[in-house]
């Protein structure tokens, strides 16, 4: 049993990284806090299920699309409403928290709900894993986040676009005097975070159904991830998934899955009193500010 915990335990927390690393990037580039991260999770997957099963389009072909939609569709919330009041934190995380709100009830108003709203996996077959079971969904989990990762490090740093967000990352004021438009990176900050929440419910959704509640889960799941890490911190992501995924999963497993979610809620407000900005954030710390 507790060879399988630790299994599961690891699987979990690639879930975790996988549901967080889009808002992490959108943060740690263009300093966007973006509250609507969930809604985009399960707008991804609902799109693909319409493709799929309205129109009769291909699985695969289905998710891509899916995928380009919701970039597109984070693309024109930034263009049309965060431009206005970026920099304003307060302004920003009720603005993306209220069109989260809007998309994840749309779905709930037209009657998305219910077991029958699922999508397939992608291979169905299992395996035998240090004595216990694994899907092969879970494993494929697994592989594509690591390419992911690495995919994501040599667009950040072998590419035109990716030195460009390091560079607004890194000195907004400096980036702006060698002709990078601020505005159009943040722009894409965005879009590509809502991308990589699209496709992290792409490979994630098919484990059970997509449900609207799900999409304020991953919202609470990626915000305990980024703030245990430290938010904008690659490395510090990747260690609060593991931190979080294993005490998710040993507490589903020796206490009860309803504690699951509030072990996130505790560890996040542990982290705000013992080390504000995260185990590897660096925003001021409150002895530094005053």
């Amino acid at each position: 049993m507790f060879v399988g915990t630790v299994v599961y335990a690891l699987i979990n927390s690639v879930i975790l990284l996988l549901m967080a690393i889009g808002f992490n990037l959108t943060f740690g580039i263009s300093g966007v806090s973006n509250f609507a991260y969930g809604a985009f999770y399960i707008l991804s997957a609902f799109v693909t299920w319409m493709l799929m099963n309205w129109i009769g389009v291909p699985y695969f072909l289905s998710a891509v699309l899916s995928i380009i939609f919701t970039a597109f569709i984070g693309a024109v919330m930034y263009r049309f409403i965060l431009i206005r009041v970026r920099g304003q934190v307060l302004s920003e995380v009720i603005a993306t928290f209220g069109i989260g709100l809007i998309i994840l009830e749309f779905f709930r108003y037209l009657g998305f709900v219910g077991i029958e709203y699922s999508l397939p996996v992608f291979i169905d077959h299992s395996f035998v894993i240090a004595g216990t079971y694994v899907d092969m969904q879970r494993i494929l989990i697994v592989v594509f986040c690591i390419v992911l990762i690495l995919l994501l490090w040599l667009f950040i740093h072998h590419t035109s676009i990716g030195l460009a967000f390091r560079g607004i990352a890194q000195d907004e004021r400096t980036a702006l005097t060698f002709g990078i438009d601020s505005d159009w990176i943040a722009m894409l900050s965005v879009s590509m975070g809502a991308a990589l929440a699209a496709i992290a419910a792409t490979v994630v959704v098919p484990l059970g159904t997509i449900s609207v509640g799900e999409g304020y889960d991953v919202l609470i799941n990626a915000l305990a991830v980024c703030i245990i890490g430290g938010l904008g911190s690659t490395g510090g992501v990747i260690v609060a998934s593991l931190v979080v995924g294993f005490a998710q999963r040993f507490t589903d497993t020796y206490i009860g899955p309803h504690w699951t979610m509030i072990v996130s809620l505790v560890a996040i407000l542990l982290v705000l009193i013992v080390k504000p900005s995260g185990l590897y954030g660096k925003q001021k710390e409150l002895e530094e500010r005053i």
